[in-house]
Order: structure tokens, then sequence, then C-alpha cells
């Protein structure tokens, strides 16, 4: 609930703009698996594109605004599907969502349009994209926000460590880092560049 108040003291949900990517949260790699007895009834086995990985665990879904601001967070086994779990994260945005290529997909896009969200993705390869090429160069540039978001969760912050036995720690565990990384935005939200938490550290 705190963390809900300072997203949309920031004005996240406001914005119009908002982008959704995951990040993979092992428990332990494909080797261990078979002997891990930890979230035996909800986890599962999973493959992460990004790194070329097979693991066996959770996945974290993340929500931010155009500025940074992480406005929803979701958790699903490792395979869960990003496109089913992103109707539990955009019901309360609208404008233009901007996704990878895991969100590709037209029903999804249209379905999402009447409710005033405007999904966009990077197309494959072998698909023919009518977008202007500058249109989709900014959705790329626009893209590296959530990267730099996920990268301090899992750098600064260890979002991608389990480090608990049961849901109820994991989920405390990780609420306290979506938090944080929130609090912590709020308090450089007068900064040119609010993600820049050094400028929190005054020598």
């Amino acid at each position: 609930m705190l963390q809900e108040k300072l997203a949309f003291q920031l004005g996240a949900l406001d914005d119009d703009l908002h982008l959704i990517d995951g990040l993979p949260i092992p428990l332990c790699y494909l080797a261990r698996a078979s002997r891990c007895l930890s979230f035996a009834d909800i986890a599962d086995y999973g493959y992460c594109a990004a790194k070329d990985m097979h693991y066996y665990g959770f996945h974290g879904h993340v929500l931010i605004s155009g500025r940074g601001v992480i406005t929803q967070f979701a958790l699903t086994p490792a395979n869960g599907d990003e496109r089913e779990t992103l109707w539990d994260l955009v019901s309360k945005i609208h404008g233009l969502l901007i996704g990878d290529k895991g969100y590709l997909s037209q029903p999804l896009k249209q379905e999402l349009q009447t409710f005033d969200i405007d999904l966009q993705t990077a197309l494959r390869s072998n698909m023919d994209d009518s977008r202007p090429h500058w249109r989709v160069r900014l959705i790329i540039k626009v893209r590296r926000l959530i990267e730099t978001v996920i990268g301090q969760l899992v750098g600064g912050f260890h979002l991608d460590k389990i480090w608990a036995r049961d849901i109820w720690h994991l989920s405390s565990r990780l609420n306290r880092k979506i938090h944080a990384h929130t609090l912590f935005f709020w308090l450089n939200r007068h900064s040119l560049y609010p993600l820049q938490f050094e400028d929190l550290v005054v020598s």
C-alpha cells in the first residue's frame, strides 16, 4: 500500500507511457532442480531468452511508467505466460505500452486498444514492419529505461535472489525491494535524472 501511494504521488498511473518486461528469479539451475524441495507446488521450469538460460523457479513481471516508477509487479512460475500476466498489471493505466517480442500478439494488441492501451513491440526479423523507421528506433531507445530499472532491481536490490523458504516470506521480500526502489525514486524526484540513486549519497 505504501509503494502504491508513492507511485500515485509520483504520477505514475497518470503517465501516458508505460513499459513492461520480465526477469528470471531462479530457485536453482537444471542440474539441481530435481533435488529442490522449496516451492514445489508453485515453482516450475522456464527459459530466459535474454540470458539463454534454462532454470527452475519463478518469473517476475515489471511494469514501469515513462519516468521509471514501478507501477505494478507480478510473480508467476518460470513458465508463466507473459501475455496472460499482462492483464493483471495494466488495469489502471492507459496510453502507449512498450514491451519486447514476448508480448507480440495482434489479438492482444487489438483487445488492449479497447481499454485505451496502445501496445507496441519490436517485430521478428521475418516480419514486415509498416511503422516508420524513426518510430521503431524510438521505441527501442525508450525501452532501455525498463532495462535500467530491472538492472537496478537485480544489481542493487538483488530482486532475483529467493532467500526465502515459503511464499509469505518471498512475497514480503519482493514487496520490500519494490517499495525501496520507489522510495529512492521519490527521494530523488526533483533531480533531472531521478533513477540515478547515487545522487542521494552526499560525500
